[in-house]
């Protein structure tokens, strides 16, 4: 088993700020195993015998949100299979917490279990995140609500609910803020400068 407390790094930003494209690269240069919290709810909700299941459907259904208790055993159990599959024990969560329920379920559940080492934050205008998500959903790459009406919401609920966790975070000297609005591969050099200086980060993708 990979010695210590499992390293976390939060990854935050609004809907279209490129989290997913960004992750990608990290996972190949530095190594870090990506959960995002979405498409674990997603990937339990499928399974069968799972006993969370019907849970999620209905919040999901309802367009309200999973409780905070639900997602955190899974990225729990998620980062305790890397760990013993694969020695694994640097996690990059992206799209967590989105609120500050999940931000007291994660202090109550998991703040003891895991080290966090710093909040990435892709800073990026409405006007940028909402013509990103709609370019998506006219070339078919993005999601199912990649449409204006629902990116407004998600926007709206961004705003509201996830800005003030980045501010909490802001507080706590944890947020390494990058700006989104560059071309990925600007955006990217920018993030090598922020793991490059985290001495827990390691090496590269090859640990």
């Amino acid at each position: 088993m990979a010695s210590g407390k499992p390293k976390v790094v939060f990854v935050l930003g609004g809907p279209g700020a490129g989290k997913g494209t960004q992750c990608q690269r990290i996972v190949e240069k530095y190594g870090f195993v990506h959960l995002s919290a979405g498409d674990l709810l997603r990937e339990e909700r499928a399974r069968e015998g799972s006993e969370y299941g019907e849970q999620i459907e209905y919040h999901i259904r309802n367009g309200s949100i999973v409780p905070v208790k639900v997602t955190c055993s899974l990225l729990e159990n998620a980062m305790n299979h890397n760990i013993k599959q694969f020695g694994k024990n640097k996690f990059l969560i992206d799209g967590f917490p989105r609120n500050q329920d999940n931000l007291d379920g994660w202090n109550e559940q998991m703040s003891d279990k895991t080290e966090i080492l710093f909040v990435l934050f892709f800073n990026c205008s409405e006007d940028i995140c909402t013509e990103r998500c709609l370019g998506r959903g006219k070339s078919g790459s993005g999601r199912s609500d990649d449409n204006a009406e629902s990116v407004k919401k998600r926007i709206n609920t961004y705003n509201n609910d996830s800005l003030p966790i980045i501010e909490h975070f802001k507080e706590l000297n944890l947020v390494r803020e990058i700006d989104a609005s560059l071309s990925a591969d600007e955006v990217f050099a920018k993030v090598q400068q922020v793991f490059n200086e985290c001495s827990a980060v390691g090496a590269g993708g090859d640990q």
